[in-house]
């Protein structure tokens, strides 16, 4: 469990004169749950998508074993906040696109999505289509197309932005479910300190622009975790303390 996998060194962005991300390194172990987190407006879409290579680095650079991550190289998951599931394709479907275009074969395709659909509740749903679903359903879809084609990393950009509380929980114990099954990287960014507290393993935690990297804070609490113990209370104050940057 010890073995990195993601490691970024020295990771710098400006626009034109504008430096929105200074100067930031940290590794994440195979298998791990990172949240990042930080003030509104703070740079963490930028981060986000210099780690998708959307954007690519005025300095630095991001490794996935070893070598300078490539999306042609390296597989490499995503899942926003947005509705992102194909309304012509059914459940089935849609958990099989990445596969499909990852040429995994038809054997193991079909494999992975009956353990998909079995872990979020959705074999009734198979043969259903997106405007035939609820939200949240919707949502597990996606959040299992992400897993499906076993990552090397899985980058979550506030996936649960438009839910309501007894909605996100719900969800986050689903993805912390497939999270377990599939020992996934998973790199989850959330401006939500209570969300962060309860999923990761580990938290990073951004200053306000040019954002650097804060505090690094280890979260050793067991899952499933209980949002009213004194540990999780501390835990989520002393985040949001960390967040201030007034």
């Amino acid at each position: 469990m010890d073995e990195t996998k993601i490691r970024v060194e020295h990771l710098t962005k400006k626009f034109g004169d504008l430096l929105v991300l200074d100067d930031i390194s940290f590794s994440v172990k195979k298998g791990e749950f990172v949240c990042v987190v930080g003030p509104t407006g703070c740079g963490k879409t930028t981060f986000l998508n210099l780690l998708t290579r959307i954007y690519q680095p005025t300095q630095g650079e991001l490794y996935i074993d070893g070598t300078p991550a490539d999306p042609k190289i390296h597989n490499i998951s995503f899942a926003f906040q947005e509705p992102s599931a194909m309304p012509w394709l059914n459940v089935e479907q849609n958990l099989q696109f990445g596969m499909k275009i990852k040429k995994i074969p038809e054997d193991e395709r079909k494999r992975r999505v009956e353990r998909i659909l079995k872990l979020l509740g959705l074999e009734e749903f198979r043969k259903s289509y997106p405007r035939e679903l609820s939200v949240s359903a919707e949502q597990r879809v996606i959040i299992g197309r992400a897993f499906s084609t076993y990552p090397d990393l899985l980058l979550m950009d506030e996936p649960y932005g438009q839910m309501d509380i007894k909605m996100r929980f719900y969800l986050e114990d689903e993805v912390l479910k497939l999270w377990k099954e599939f020992g996934s990287t998973v790199i989850f960014i959330t401006h939500n300190i209570e969300e962060a507290t309860y999923l990761a393993e580990r938290v990073l935690i951004l200053t306000n622009k040019p954002a650097t990297i804060k505090e690094n804070l280890e979260i050793n609490l067991p899952h499933p975790r209980d949002v009213t113990s004194p540990e999780f209370i501390e835990i989520r104050r002393h985040i949001t303390d960390a967040i201030k940057w007034w």
